[in-house]
């Protein structure tokens, strides 16, 4: 099951790709759409048949490379579960907002089907190196959706995006080897190094191969000082590019720390802990910050993501650093990190699909080009309202659950880590305020097309709403109703911080 959620889409990539150029560019859309809602419905069945009693499930082994200890290793648990089946969402969504591209539409449709396959190869992967094939496929996919689908400044972006995280992954790649060498017997396999924790007692190794892996998976989360790819990147993509990137392949590094990380070097995880508790901090505050000095639109969203994510490394540096007797606060800690992936990915996909929608209008993503937009556009105002102030933090939505367990469970260990924090919170509520009140209040101002000529502004279309209006239901439900994945979640925390512990 798991190895057809994985290669469906590049299969169809590839049958893409054997059309001519020529045929109806529906025919390449619809194609891409049909097998983004086939995974959708791939991934219900999966999680439909998924115990909740935590383990790792529906795995597949398969030698590979058996001389070098590399093995075509899948599986899903609550770690990663949650992480597929937002994936697979979040690619649909992109599929029904690029219904009306008309640039290159059979390479494009191609591109985001083979993108998919690395992003759900990797959260499914429980080898080192199969985890490494596919961390290192999505850096050269989305390199190719920002330089080729990208605004006018993308080639030098998708550079700078390319040559940042493959540079991390060569790190990454140096901490992975140097836990094969520690290993006995010598393996790449996730689950047996998990087992083996072949570093524990072993204090400078230890910390090295951490600092290899931190790199690595900083780079890709991304967070400070690591993240000065980020912006251009966001920026210059296209909106359904953006989407993904800050969706999907943000987490592939939270998820990284998660999986290989603290599972496999406890002893370095707990030592450096604070380390982490630190750049968590500086991050939320940094993202926050910076984000409130933008102008522009998506550029500002672009900088709340390096704040969210830091709040999930706030978490797991937390989560290591609780004393004795407060494992309900490790577990909450965890728990909520998960959650914020879920929430974050959900929440940002929305607000750059929206960005895409106001570039597509005024051309521009200049907050002062706009002005009294609710008049023209409500349901466009409407729908980016509820993005935004779920994005917050607002009670009823995903990001609420996320953030109240994160704050909650990291309070005891570092309550002034904790307080600096919830700043973070004031400043993201005060800079998405201020965008709604610049672009959609007051007095009607559009971009300027010519002198004296009325731009047009229509609402949001069909097509639009079908991809962005799902993803915020999808935050209320989280936010109302979220045991249905903290069902799912809780028992796999359990088992990191059990681990972490040892």
């Amino acid at each position: 099951m798991l190895t057809v959620l994985v290669l469906l889409p590049t299969a169809v990539a590839a049958l893409l790709l054997c059309i001519p150029r020529s045929a109806p560019r529906e025919l390449f859309l619809w194609a891409w759409t049909a097998t983004a809602a086939v995974e959708v419905v791939l991934t219900v069945v999966v999680w439909t048949g998924y115990r909740s009693d935590g383990g790792i499930q529906y795995e597949v082994q398969a030698r590979w490379i058996p001389s070098a200890g590399v093995s075509y290793h899948v599986g899903v648990d609550g770690l990663s579960l949650p992480l597929i089946a937002l994936t697979c969402v979040l690619f649909l969504a992109c599929a029904l907002y690029a219904l009306r591209e008309t640039r290159r539409v059979r390479e494009f449709a191609a591109l985001f089907l083979f993108l998919q396959t690395t992003c759900l190869g990797l959260f499914v992967s429980l080898d080192l190196i199969l985890f490494f094939v596919f961390f290192d496929l999505s850096i050269v996919a989305m390199y190719f959706v920002i330089a080729g689908w990208g605004h006018k400044g993308a080639g030098r972006a998708a550079l700078k995006f390319f040559l940042y995280t493959f540079i991390g992954s060569l790190a990454l790649l140096l901490g992975f080897i140097g836990l094969y060498l520690a290993a006995d017997p010598h393996t790449f396999d996730i689950v047996e190094l998990t087992q083996q924790s072949p570093l524990a007692g072993r204090s400078l190794y230890g910390a090295l191969v951490l600092l290899a892996l931190a790199v690595g998976l900083a780079v890709k989360t991304p967070t400070v000082p690591f993240h000065t790819w980020l912006p251009p990147a966001h920026t210059e993509a296209p909106a359904a590019g953006s989407a993904i990137l800050a969706g999907v392949l943000l987490k592939m590094g939270t998820y990284g720390f998660v999986r290989i990380a603290m599972p496999m070097l406890p002893d370095a995880w707990r030592d450096y802990a604070l380390v982490f508790v630190v750049v968590g901090v500086v991050s939320v505050l940094y993202g926050a910050l910076v984000a409130l000095a933008q102008t522009d639109f998506k550029r500002m969203v672009a900088y709340t993501s390096v704040n969210h994510m830091g709040y999930i490394i706030l978490a797991f540096g937390a989560a290591a650093a609780v004393g004795g007797g407060q494992d309900e606060a490790r577990r909450l800690a965890v728990t909520g990190a998960v959650v914020q992936m879920v929430s974050h990915g959900l929440l940002t996909g929305a607000l750059f699909l929206l960005a895409g929608v106001l570039y597509e209008r005024g051309r521009t993503y200049d907050m002062a080009a706009y002005s009294g937009i609710a008049a023209r556009a409500p349901v466009f105002a409407g729908v980016t309202g509820v993005a935004a102030f779920a994005s917050l933090g607002l009670p009823g939505f995903s990001g609420f659950i996320a953030e109240f367990q994160i704050l909650t469970g990291s309070l005891g260990p570092q309550p002034l880590a904790t307080a600096l924090a919830v700043l973070g919170i004031l400043i993201t509520a005060g800079l998405f305020l201020r965008a709604l009140q610049q672009i959609f209040l007051g007095p009607l101002r559009l971009p300027v097309v010519a002198p004296g000529a009325d731009r047009p502004f229509p609402d949001l279309r069909t097509h639009e709403a079908a991809a962005i209006v799902p993803l915020l239901v999808l935050a209320v439900v989280l936010g109302l109703a979220p045991r249905f994945l903290l069902d799912v979640i809780e028992p796999a925390s359990r088992a990191v911080l059990e681990l972490l512990s040892r």
